[in-house]
C-alpha cells in the first residue's frame, strides 16, 4: 500500500502545511483508515506530516511526533471524539491528546504511534 491507495484521505491533505513536504508513514496510515472505516464519519485533518522547519515543531526543545510521521490531528468532538478515542485505544494507539475547547472548528483528538522511546507510552494529555 502507498498513500495513493488511501480510500479517505489525499496526499495534499497530509502533506506539511508549511513546506509541502510529504512523510506520513504509510503503515501508521493504514490504522487510520481503520478508525474511519469503522466509525464511519468523515475525519477532517487538521495537521498531518509537520517538516522540522514548520513554526511549531521549530519552537520546541525536540521535534514532535507530526515529524515522524506518525501523527494526526482529526477534528472532531462531543460523541464523535469520545468513539474515536475508545477505537484508537482498541486499535493499539497509545498516544493521544485531547483539545476539546473553544469553538468547534479548533477542536481536534491528535493520535500517534510513536516509534522513539523519548516519547512516552501510553501517554495522555490535554491541550
Amino acid at each position: 500500500m502507498t498513500l495513493d491507495d488511501l480510500k479517505y484521505f489525499t496526499r495534499d491533505e497530509l502533506r506539511c502545511s508549511h513546506t509541502g513536504d510529504e512523510g506520513m508513514d504509510v503503515q501508521f496510515m493504514e490504522i487510520i483508515e481503520e478508525l474511519r472505516e469503522e466509525l464511519g464519519f468523515p475525519f477532517r485533518v487538521t495537521s498531518a506530516y509537520r517538516s522540522p522547519e514548520h513554526p511549531i515543531e521549530k519552537k520546541k526543545s525536540r521535534p514532535g511526533t507530526h515529524t515522524t510521521g506518525h501523527a494526526i490531528d482529526i477534528n472532531v468532538y462531543g460523541d464523535q471524539a469520545v468513539a474515536l478515542v475508545r477505537l484508537a485505544l482498541a486499535k493499539g494507539i497509545q498516544r493521544i491528546g485531547v483539545a476539546q475547547k473553544g469553538p468547534t472548528s479548533s477542536r481536534f483528538i491528535h493520535l500517534d504511534d510513536a516509534q522513539e522511546d523519548h516519547f512516552p507510552k501510553p501517554f495522555i494529555w490535554s491541550y
